[in-house]
């Protein structure tokens, strides 16, 4: 959906604008250009020029470096603006064609070379063809009609706008504009790569320029004083992010799977090891079931229906019911529907009965508020929530944590304990991409930005017609689960986003199962970005390919 080129040695970048500084660098260019240049628009005192039609529209932009230096708009919802113009516009174009509106090309005039007008209309041919739009009228200007011809266009009706500024209604084919870029792009030798599209994934997540900034550093060695010093600050940062006391946290290279074995290894050596209680509402509840066999741990398990939360009442009748367990192991956010369990409730009548409470909180650290203060055992990860890189795993404990001598070397706890922290390799990119974040999370000051967006989001999904997994009253903020009608196809309304350049959980194996697609509000997610998605969700329900067979 992008590519990369050079131009004057500076590298050019084109992008779907998601962010509020190049939304408002795209309304001043717009202003230069259809208020100074082009007599178009009245002079205002911000000269910044927002267009009317800007909630419905995505705007394409070319950057050099951090400033846009070129930008164009793509409307997908009529009325469009011509049709204002041309009152039976339908009876100028082909029946049975989906049509969008490309409008307000504007290009700084040093870059006005033709490499910045072809990545613009490269990337918008992406973005409309992964829409299922297969057409475009525009509104191009009378002095560049014929380049308008040449390159695929057909005119049609009367000319439009002003004296002072006429334009030429046209309209092209997707797969013209294709034909008529992509050869030329060869054609001058330029390189192209394709960037990560707007992520909603619980991972990897659209990540902070400090973040990134923070992973891109000089590496330095894993056994220098420095990077001790900065290991030990980091968990200084995640034990105050999660109400663990100090010295309570190892940080692991690995994955959130190597977290959740390292605790079943702590679990089997309990100084009097006896039956323990593993409790499932979900995909990572089972996980840590299948923990627990492997590691040849003896407990029972409860199994509970996706998308039902672990409540108050239903975990005294576990408590209950299992008077003799000694440990109990659940999931705080169940990633794969979305639920928040009643941990709170958990760990204080566990520290009243004397049972230790053991948590993977993999999905919730970073996007609720998390209580680790009576938790014996918990794991989290860089690479969610808490914007960082995937790559790094942690381990909450209470108090000395115990050597597990027949266990393998990168399983027990008491190595990372007793080495400070660095009994193996660690990256100390990883380490500072993590701390940056950890300490964003910190600055934020409470959860209540995402939990609004959240709300939002969950309102604007039931108006378009979705069904949502899990009742408010229990779902988190990080995680928002569609279940799919079933005459609708999760795979390909999600393949079709990704051809759009949004990222959507759908491919893993319990989510095409279950016809289910998640929206993930991690990271660096904003409303924007947001109404970007839902506005292709909303032209791209209509599709017939991502309709599933009768």
């Amino acid at each position: 959906m992008t590519y990369v080129s050079q131009l004057n040695a500076d590298l050019l970048s084109f992008k779907i604008a998601t962010e509020r500084d190049e939304l408002e660098q795209l309304h001043r260019l717009n202003y230069r250009t259809f208020v100074e240049e082009i007599p178009q628009h009245h002079r205002n005192e911000q000269r910044a020029l927002v267009d009317r039609f800007h909630n419905d529209n995505t705007y394409v932009i070319c950057k050099r470096g951090a400033r846009v230096v070129g930008m164009i708009a793509v409307h997908t919802r009529r009325p469009f603006s011509i049709d204002e113009k041309l009152p039976n516009l339908d009876s100028y174009l082909p029946a049975g064609w989906s049509f969008c509106e490309i409008r307000l090309l504007a290009v700084e005039p040093e870059f006005r070379n033709g490499v910045v007008f072809r990545g613009l209309i490269r990337e918008i041919t992406r973005y409309c063809f992964g829409l299922g739009i297969n057409a475009s009228v525009i509104s191009g200007a009378v002095s560049q009609l014929q380049l308008y011809k040449h390159m695929g266009f057909v005119p049609f009706g009367p000319h439009v706008g002003t004296a002072d500024a006429p334009y030429q209604p046209m309209y092209i084919t997707m797969d013209a504009f294709a034909a008529n870029t992509e050869p030329t792009m060869a054609r001058n030798g330029r390189g192209s790569a394709t960037p990560p599209p707007v992520s909603f994934l619980p991972g990897p997540v659209d990540l902070h320029p400090d973040v990134r900034k923070a992973f891109s550093a000089q590496p330095i060695s894993h056994r220098s004083e420095k990077f001790v010093e900065e290991l030990q600050y980091t968990k200084d940062l995640l034990c105050d992010l999660v109400n663990a006391p100090r010295g309570g946290v190892e940080i692991l290279l690995g994955s959130g799977t190597l977290a959740n074995d390292v605790v079943a290894t702590q679990l089997a050596a309990l100084d009097q090891p006896g039956s323990g209680l593993v409790l499932s509402n979900g995909e990572f509840g089972e996980r840590l079931i299948d923990h627990a066999l492997r590691a040849g741990l003896r407990f029972d398990c409860e199994r509970f229906a996706w998308g039902d939360a672990l409540d108050a009442v239903t975990l005294d009748g576990m408590l209950s019911l299992h008077r003799s367990a000694r440990w109990i192991w659940m999931v705080h956010h169940e990633t794969s529907t979305g639920v928040l369990n009643d941990v709170t409730h958990l760990a204080r009548i566990c520290k009243t009965s004397g049972v230790n409470l053991c948590l993977d909180c993999v999905s919730s650290i970073g996007v609720v508020p998390v209580d680790l203060s009576d938790v014996h055992l918990a794991t989290g990860v860089s690479g969610k929530a808490i914007g960082a890189l995937a790559g790094l795993s942690m381990v909450f404990h209470q108090g000395a944590v115990r050597p597990c001598a027949r266990a393998p070397r990168y399983l027990d706890l008491s190595l990372y304990a007793e080495a400070e922290g660095v009994p193996f390799t660690q990256s100390s990119g990883l380490l500072n991409a993590l701390r940056v974040a950890v300490e964003r999370t910190l600055r934020r000051g409470g959860f209540s930005e995402v939990r609004g967006l959240a709300a939002w989001l969950r309102g604007e999904l039931r108006a378009m017609g979705f069904y949502l997994l899990a009742d408010d009253a229990v779902a988190s903020p990080g995680i928002v689960t569609l279940v799919l009608d079933p005459r609708e196809s999760a795979l390909e309304l999600g393949d079709a986003l990704a051809r759009a350049g949004f990222a959507v959980s759908y491919r893993s194996t319990y989510l095409r199962e279950r016809n289910w697609i998640q929206i993930a509000l991690m990271g660096e997610c904003t409303r924007h970005k947001l109404e970007l998605l839902l506005r292709a969700m909303g032209h791209l329900r209509a599709q017939p390919r991502v309709r599933r067979s009768a």
